[in-house]
């Protein structure tokens, strides 16, 4: 078993930690319906991660190890969710060019879908490809849950691949109803780890803040 130590990520892991979050989300099925092309697909994510590596900075939380192989990022989500900034677009054109379309499109749907209960989201969680299958990913997740437990709030995230699924599963998330991206795009996993009952028992997934509960196809 690897011994893993988390702590917070500055602005000085940047370069390291953009590489990681790039490189480990660059296969998958919303890697390809987002870019199909995997060449081009490298630069417009570096972009899109190195945007999302210092905003997070500011607006939420960053995690990473003592040797950079891994990030989490969370946002608290402790109250409703301010609305999508009108500059958004631009800067996804500015990140994304000719794919901004499809970038801007998932992020509107996972922002529709977003439950409305206080919680911590996780917007991403990555590990060094080379590193992967040694327990780091689990260590992160593992040391955030004890934090959310000591506060008492639940987290959620969105899974974009079966065996992601089945890893969130195995650390105390359950299910929510599935969203499918629109033109033949893929299936996405709603998954929500709730607080403990007096029985031992965790809360039940809550509706999205829009009200819906269930959307199979977008």
């Amino acid at each position: 078993m690897t011994t893993v130590t988390v702590r917070p990520a500055t602005a000085t892991d940047a370069g390291p930690l953009i590489a990681v979050l790039a490189e480990a989300f660059h296969h998958g099925p919303v890697a390809d319906w987002l870019v199909p092309d995997p060449d081009g697909r490298r630069s417009v994510y570096y972009r899109y991660f190195a945007d999302a590596f210092d905003h997070a900075l500011t607006h939420g939380k960053v995690y990473t190890t003592s040797d950079q192989s891994a990030a989490a990022i969370w946002y608290p989500r402790l109250h409703p969710t301010p609305a999508r900034p009108r500059t958004r677009d631009k800067q996804l054109e500015a990140i994304a060019g000719i794919h901004a379309e499809r970038f801007m499109l998932l992020e509107q749907i996972l922002a529709a879908y977003h439950p409305a209960e206080a919680h911590h989201y996780l917007a991403y969680i990555a590990v060094d490809p080379a590193r992967q299958n040694h327990g780091i990913g689990a260590a992160l997740l593992t040391d955030h849950h004890r934090h959310l437990d000591h506060l008492a709030l639940p987290a959620y995230l969105e899974a974009t691949n079966p065996r992601n699924r089945q890893l969130y599963l195995r650390r105390g998330y359950t299910t929510g109803p599935t969203l499918t991206l629109p033109a033949g795009g893929p299936t996405i996993w709603r998954m929500w780890r709730g607080t403990t009952t007096p029985t031992g028992s965790r809360t039940a997934f809550p509706p999205a803040r829009t009200g819906r509960t269930s959307r199979r196809s977008l």
